[in-house]
């Protein structure tokens, strides 16, 4: 919400007609001059936020923003991301995971795996939910194949990481008194 206000308020500064904003991308009623475009590159870069202009980069942050979005979804995931991506983008799976993977060095799906992983993170340590809680949110087939997962990624079970994230925090509240 913030990268949203933020983005919000750069292009109202910079006299934009804002036609819509969403999570990596804005819509305009009317097309940017250079100038305009020039502030609010600009202005932007002190939010440590930048504009993107190339297609295939504004594909693969849609790509991102998407997969982001439904894995903080209150509903579990009962979807194919290759069709949700498709549908969401209006563009063949091949094609996004080939530009996806061209661009950023990681195939889509083991993106989507890590990004997943974090989620699982923080829904067991801010959101302390059981794992059985979690693998039904995220819809891995059991509690043995997200730990699989888990440690694959992090390279410790589940068990341990909210072991660690807890003497972290405890250690993290000792010093900060």
């Amino acid at each position: 919400m913030r990268c949203k206000m933020a983005v919000e308020t750069v292009l109202v500064n910079a006299g934009a007609d804002i036609k819509k904003i969403e999570l990596g991308w804005a819509e305009m009623n009317m097309p940017l001059d250079s100038s305009q475009m020039e502030n609010i590159s600009k202005d932007l870069k002190k939010c440590g936020l930048e504009l993107i202009h190339e297609r295939s980069n504004i594909l693969i942050e849609k790509i991102k923003n998407e997969i982001t979005t439904i894995l903080h979804l209150s509903e579990p995931l009962l979807f194919k991301l290759s069709i949700h991506l498709s549908k969401e983008t209006g563009m063949n799976y091949t094609y996004l995971a080939n530009t996806f993977s061209e661009k950023e060095g990681i195939t889509l799906e083991r993106y989507f795996i890590s990004q997943r992983i974090e989620r699982v993170k923080e829904l067991i340590i801010y959101e302390e939910m059981t794992l059985n809680d979690v693998m039904d949110k995220l819809c891995f087939s059991s509690v043995s194949h997200l730990c699989q997962q888990f440690k694959k990624v992090t390279g410790y079970t589940p068990a341990e990481f909210r072991k660690m994230s807890k003497e972290k925090n405890f250690i993290w509240r000792e010093l900060a008194n």
